[in-house]
């Protein structure tokens, strides 16, 4: 037997999308519980190694799609804590992108100016760092370096990293021990808790059903803490509100799931995933033309040592984010530090002469030069293709490993201007780190796990047409009301930078529409919360836009 309970508001997920949700609909006074598949850690259980039970691969979820492979955050935080902390707004080329019909597939109400009060809300929520050269990793200084070299410009890249208690120990990936990444263990989760709001870990999200009041009944299994195949008894919530925000890997399998007793979903739901345009090259240096040819060299003598040292992405290049080029030749290049792992498995050796890419005899020898790896990450536009089969039985993925690994039901078959658009990028990288013999430069392979991202987006995505989005202009379900989708799912295309700042904008933007729809179920919630540390400038920013709702 399950066992029921009520509140006013249920978010799923604690990422960006739900954590920014609980904390405003909190502090305005509605009771709020959030439900989270992971566990939940903090700075003390962040673990700095890879093995089985870690840190590590207790707080990522790592999906194997038809052609398109998923990792995500598996953790209360979400994505906040195991992503590299990287802040950049979405270039305003982005917002104006269009479908093969000619419509536009971002909101007419979303563009780059309207979207920027709300990115204001964010970053005096979350510390953002204005990164300067001073800032700037060793492995950054060699990019930015090689980049100069070949006649390119390259840009220190902005971060939620609170310098003061940073390291530069460069295990960000398995959260950080040090509470220098700005993670939402630390600004809106906190901030909803004060204020009542209750997050319950080990929590997965199976269904919704539509209650006959029209409320909605949220059922749930408790994930074993040790091993996430094992499910416990289960119980429900109702609730007035539904917020989703389980990832773009997640929200529209819940949905599916649920159509047999919600009703008939929106044509967008699992539909027009977006991968971010997302790929990875390694180079592996030749420390002495590093050294010749950039005048670079370390204290041991090696001009790079790829190793735990420094942290994200600090630099990146970004001459084609230029809304004048055409579409799918416009992207970013950015440096980061990817830790052993898929990297390892993944990467390939350069010229295999029609053997094997990605193991052998020559990975042998150059994984022997794992010191000397550079990895580059490429965002460009992609064209939407992944598409979400029926759901699993339970869960997001039938678990094949006792944390971390699942197979799911994504497709994704890659459109020629996607690889075009990667083909492209893969080459300008090449150019820039071959150049006087300073490395060889080979992409990662897409043969193992097929294509991959960190920052899955569009599987339910916003939009002024019903026939191609899922929610409306307000983030929510067409069709459905009461329930809303404010993660990745919801941002309506590949973005060519990190995401998560755009992510977290658009949650904010959300919050006025999710209280109005509350008030209008009898949830006695008002919209007008500071900053969690009480700052009112960003919501200064945004009173005029909401006259009847904002305290200012």
């Amino acid at each position: 037997m399950t066992s029921t309970e009520r509140t006013d508001v249920l978010v799923v997920g604690s990422g960006f999308g739900g954590a920014i949700a609980a904390y405003h609909l909190a502090a305005g006074g509605a009771k709020v519980v959030i439900l989270e598949r992971g566990p939940w850690l903090t700075a003390k259980d962040f673990e700095h190694d890879f093995m089985l039970g870690s840190s590590y691969t207790r707080i990522f979820d790592f999906v194997v799609g038809d052609g398109m492979s998923i990792l995500g955050g598996n953790c209360v935080g979400g994505g906040s804590v195991v992503y590299f902390a990287a802040m950049p707004r979405a270039p305003r080329f982005v917002f104006d992108k269009q479908t093969g019909l000619g419509r536009r597939v971002w909101p007419a109400s979303v563009s780059r100016d309207t979207l920027d009060p709300w990115y204001d809300r964010v970053a005096e929520s979350i510390p953002i760092t204005k990164q300067d050269w001073n800032d700037v990793t060793y492995a950054g200084g060699l990019w930015a370096a090689a980049c100069d070299h070949a006649g390119r410009t390259a840009n220190p890249v902005p971060a939620a990293v609170d310098r003061d208690h940073c390291v530069n120990c460069n295990w960000m990936m398995a959260g950080c021990r040090f509470d220098a990444k700005q993670s939402l263990l630390l600004n809106y989760l906190p901030a909803a808790l004060a204020h009542g709001a209750r997050i319950r870990p080990l929590h997965e999200v199976q269904r919704i059903e539509r209650n006959h009041d029209g409320s909605y009944r949220v059922h749930y299994d408790i994930i074993d803490e040790e091993d996430y195949r094992v499910r416990g008894e289960g119980g429900a919530i109702d609730a007035k509100i539904v917020v989703l925000a389980a990832g773009a890997g997640a929200t529209p399998v819940i949905l599916q799931r649920s159509e047999p007793s919600l009703g008939r979903m929106p044509h967008g739901v699992g539909r027009y995933f977006s991968g971010n345009g997302e790929r990875l090259n390694t180079a592996v240096l030749n420390e002495d033309r590093v050294r010749e040819v950039l005048g670079l060299t370390r204290e041991d003598g090696l001009a790079y040592a790829a190793n735990q040292i420094g942290k994200g992405p600090t630099v990146a290049n970004w001459d084609r984010l230029d809304g004048s080029l055409p579409e799918f030749t416009r992207y970013s290049l950015e440096q980061l530090y990817f830790p052993p792992g898929l990297g390892t498995i993944l990467a390939q050796v350069a010229d295999a002469a029609g053997g094997p890419s990605w193991f052998g005899a020559r990975k042998k020898e150059m994984l022997s030069r794992w010191q000397s790896w550079l990895i580059i990450f490429q965002m460009i536009e992609d064209a939407n293709e992944g598409v979400f089969g029926p759901p699993p039985a339970a869960g997001n993925a039938d678990r094949i490993s006792q944390q971390m690994l699942g197979i799911g039901r994504l497709r994704y078959d890659p459109a020629e201007t996607t690889l075009r658009a990667w083909a492209m990028a893969d080459a300008e990288v090449k150019d820039i780190l071959e150049r006087d013999g300073l490395a060889e430069v080979t992409a990662w392979t897409n043969d193992v796990v097929g294509a991959y991202t960190v920052h899955p987006l569009a599987s339910c995505r916003m939009g002024d047409d019903p026939a191609t989005s899922a929610l409306d202009d307000r983030n929510e379900l067409r069709g459905h009301p009461g329930i809303f989708v404010t993660d990745g799912s919801a941002v309506p295309t590949a973005l060519t930078v990190n995401p998560a700042m755009t992510i977290a904008a658009l949650a904010e933007r959300a919050i006025p529409g999710i209280v109005r729809a509350a008030r209008e179920r009898g949830v006695e919630v008002a919209y007008g919360a500071p900053a969690p540390d009480g700052s009112t400038s960003g919501r200064r920013g945004v009173a005029d836009l909401l006259p009847s709702l904002t305290r200012k």
